[in-house]
């Protein structure tokens, strides 16, 4: 309301000189383009988090996006019922508003559609934004699995030797050989190398899902046209 005041107190504008109908139209203009900020500043975060999202995701983002929807629903169901309240207003045949007000709130009307589209497409900027977290997320978390299975399987075999030659039995055919210690190291680490050269092989490690070398040409190809 600070600017109907404002304008009423300077005596700006045709605001004084006009009717009733002209301040009801001037507080609903004030009302309506007082959501642009909030509405604008939503969308700069979640720009913010989309740029954010691939290289540095936490859970505190989450949170974020979470507050971020439940503030652009609030938004649009305040705002939802002011637009259809406006319209009615603008198309209804209401003696107490000129024809000369009415295309003042035409312009109303525009400013309400134009924030319900910005809410609606933050809705859906958070949308994606969450849903490349959680593929992020799972993706990190698959790779951390990966690696946490390789070094299991690498030890196994390791472990399982060890075990066997760790029993206390007597009779062993290696057991008082001066050359079993050291050769069952070769064994041993033959064996972890032979594994990591095989998962290597594999592309299970070590090796980066690069496409071809594609020059500038971020969808792949040649980057020519034939």
């Amino acid at each position: 309301m600070s600017p109907v005041l404002d304008r009423l107190r300077a005596g700006a504008g045709p605001i004084r000189g006009a009717g009733v109908d002209y301040l009801a139209y001037a507080i609903l203009d004030t009302i309506v383009d007082g959501y642009y900020p909030p509405v604008r500043e939503i969308g700069e975060r979640l720009e913010y988090m989309e740029a954010q999202v691939l290289t540095r995701p936490s859970p505190r983002m989450l949170d974020r996006l979470g507050q971020a929807k439940s503030l652009l629903v609030s938004l649009r169901r305040v705002l939802k019922p002011q637009r259809d309240a406006v319209k009615r207003l603008f198309e209804g045949n209401d003696s107490r508003f000129s024809d000369g007000v009415r295309v003042y709130l035409r312009d109303t009307l525009d400013h309400c559609d134009q924030l319900v589209d910005g809410i609606d497409s933050n809705r859906e900027v958070a949308n994606g934004v969450m849903n490349t977290y959680l593929s992020v997320v799972d993706h990190r978390t698959n790779d951390i699995m990966r690696v946490l299975t390789i070094m299991a399987s690498v030890f196994i075999p390791l472990t399982f030797t060890a075990g066997v030659y760790g029993m206390n039995f007597d009779v062993m055919p290696e057991l008082h050989s001066p050359r079993a210690y050291p050769t069952l190291l070769i064994v041993m680490t033959l064996t972890a190398f032979g594994m990591l050269g095989y998962f290597w092989r594999s592309g299970w490690i070590g090796r980066a899902d690069h496409d071809d070398d594609d020059g500038d040409n971020p969808f792949g190809g040649s980057g020519k046209r034939g």
